[in-house]
């Protein structure tokens, strides 16, 4: 007899009235709203301004879970156009089935493409929401739980998953692979901001932490799946990428700290409302560059020998600072 073990739910959607709230979705929705909520925190603390890691996020969110589908259907191609099977069911996400690497890969192209609408260095803005992203993914692997997926092989542990059965599960008592890959993430975006804190990572070196560090854990955690997947030389796909993935990371950390040590000093552009003097802006930022004012010019009205050397001495250094500004 079994005294303990962690149950799955009966159903993976709950009806608000009319409206079906499936949990996989929900869980999806919360790790964004998550992820742009410590990314808005982080980028302020950077230098940057409110509302910015979400005007980018409105890009690189559509971009990832596209990327993430895509990667799911092209891995498992035979569970969509094998005989038998029905090819429209890979448009149903909320049946479960995004795959973490072509997220990334397609979020950044999004990410990028916010960022450059915005003049923002891309890897700064990785660095700010790359904790997130990890507390994202451990919010997001609760939605397998709904689904009563992606488990491990069979155990009689005490924290044991309960499976029902199903036309594709077996019932039984099963590693919980998506609670091993959830904590891990925890512990991860953790890591993320302590090494951030300490080493004052920057130039996407923190982004690269997390890469590497998630791809650490999900090579052992994807080892204990006994789900379906594509072998390569006796490892599953997921743990060959997580290899490669891993070596590239730490990779790029290596070189980026010696090519561009330390961190970002500016990582986003300020901009600055114009005050009605009315002078151009190079005027004002000439006054500005000479401290001239109100009464320098009286000053030069009581001398007018004196204000003609004065004054040209003034517009060579005011014709400067308005170059500088300009620059």
């Amino acid at each position: 007899m079994d005294l303990a073990y962690i149950p799955s739910p009966s159903t993976g959607v709950i009806h608000l009235g009319p409206i079906p709230l499936r949990g996989y979705a929900f869980c999806i929705i919360l790790g964004v709203f998550v992820a742009v909520w410590l990314g808005n925190k982080r980028w302020i603390a950077r230098g940057g301004t409110a509302g910015t890691v979400a005007d980018i996020a409105v890009w690189a969110v559509p971009f990832g879970l596209v990327g993430g589908r895509l990667y799911h259907v092209i891995t498992d191609y035979q569970l969509y156009f094998s005989e038998g099977e029905n090819w429209v069911d890979a448009f149903k996400i909320w049946e479960g089935g995004l795959g973490i690497w072509g997220a990334i890969a397609f979020g950044a192209v999004g990410a990028w493409i916010g960022c450059r609408r915005r003049g923002i260095p891309l890897p700064a803005y990785a660095d700010a929401i790359a904790p997130g992203i990890a507390l994202a993914q451990a919010i997001g692997r609760w939605g397998n739980w709904f689904n009563q997926e992606l488990y491990g092989k069979p155990t009689d542990l005490p924290w044991a998953l309960k499976i029902t059965e199903s036309a594709n599960r077996e019932a039984g008592l099963y590693h919980p692979t998506f609670l091993y890959e959830s904590l891990w993430c925890v512990g991860v975006a953790f890591l993320v901001i302590w090494a951030d804190r300490r080493f004052k990572l920057g130039h996407g070196r923190a982004f690269a932490l997390y890469v590497a560090a998630y791809c650490a854990g999900r090579g052992w955690i994807e080892y204990m799946r006994v789900d379906e997947a594509h072998h390569i030389l006796g490892l599953r796909l997921n743990v060959w990428t997580a290899i490669i993935v891993f070596v590239l990371a730490v990779v790029y950390m290596v070189v980026s700290a010696r090519v561009r040590p330390g961190r970002e000093e500016i990582v986003e552009p300020r901009s600055r409302k114009p005050v009605e003097t009315g002078k151009t802006d190079a005027e004002d930022a000439a006054d500005a560059g000479t401290g001239k004012d109100a009464s320098d010019a009286s000053d030069d009205a009581a001398d007018p020998d004196d204000a003609g050397d004065s004054h040209d001495v003034e517009n060579g250094a005011g014709n400067r600072a308005g170059s500088a500004a300009k620059g």
